[in-house]
């Protein structure tokens, strides 16, 4: 009988890719304003360096064991203590210049200043286009006086709580919010799992994790013996890792429930 639930944040209840998109078509629209360039062709090459650039940092695999993608480090401040947070913090505005520097350099647009200045204006534009899934809220409503609700998210505990603050109406509906850089190690890291059991003292059976990435939240569910539900909004075929259940929208996840509790 599943009595509590685990859900992941970004791209599962949070459209985090939709709100990065956004942000990108935002900034690169300033730079087509100034210079005579494709906007489509900067997000790609800035997204294309960031890759590059934050891959070859001292810090990269820290940010892979907490779960800080590069875009995040376009963004965020990382004000966190622990870990590499220190030293992140200190390379967050050079990564920022460099990033989108190199990008217009790819275009043919030689501008460290104007580099910076765009480096500075992604994280105003993010900031301004969070947004939940539209049956976010609605699959929470339903959930609500059934189950407990934990959110387990990867990321720096300061931006994950500022992507909380940004959509306001998503914190109340939980129980625990666990966040990998409060932690110490993210998902897949079973251990990131076994402190939420131990947080809501259930047995693994009775808990459920709903999750899109199948390499995290999905591959750490299995490995714990969790019961792990994967929502594929786009089709994807699972290979490597298989999750017990899959579902293409939240609302999906309903009759699911009462199939296995029945």
């Amino acid at each position: 009988m599943i009595k509590t639930i685990i859900f992941d944040l970004d791209d599962t209840l949070l459209w985090d890719e939709k709100s990065v998109k956004d942000a990108f078509e935002e900034t690169c629209n300033v730079a087509a304003e100034k210079y005579n360039l494709d906007p489509q062709e900067l997000e790609e090459r800035v997204r294309a360096n960031a890759r590059i650039i934050y891959a070859d940092y001292p810090t990269y695999e820290f940010t892979k064991m907490i779960g800080i993608n590069p875009f995040e480090g376009l963004w965020g401040e990382f004000p966190d203590e622990g870990g590499m947070f220190p030293e992140l913090r200190k390379l967050a505005p050079t990564y920022r210049k460099d990033s989108w520097t190199k990008g217009l350099e790819d275009l043919g647009v030689d501008d460290p200043a104007f580099g910076e200045e765009l480096g500075e204006t992604f994280p105003e534009m993010r900031k301004k286009t969070a947004r939940l899934y539209l049956d976010t809220i609605q699959l929470l409503d339903a959930l609500k006086d059934k189950y407990e609700m934990v959110l387990l998210t990867n990321g720096s505990p300061a931006l994950q709580n500022l992507k909380l603050e940004l959509t306001p109406t998503l914190a109340p509906y939980f129980e625990h919010i666990v966040i990998s850089g409060e932690f110490g190690r993210g998902k897949p890291d079973t251990s990131i799992f076994e402190h939420v059991l131990e947080l809501v003292e259930k047995d693994k059976e009775d808990v459920l994790m709903v999750g899109d990435n199948l390499n995290t939240d999905i591959l750490g569910a299995v490995r714990t013996g969790i019961t792990s539900v994967w929502i594929n909004r786009k089709g994807a075929i699972a290979e490597k890792v298989r999750p017990e259940y899959e579902i293409n929208e939240l609302m999906d996840l309903l009759p699911l429930l009462d199939r296995i509790n029945s």
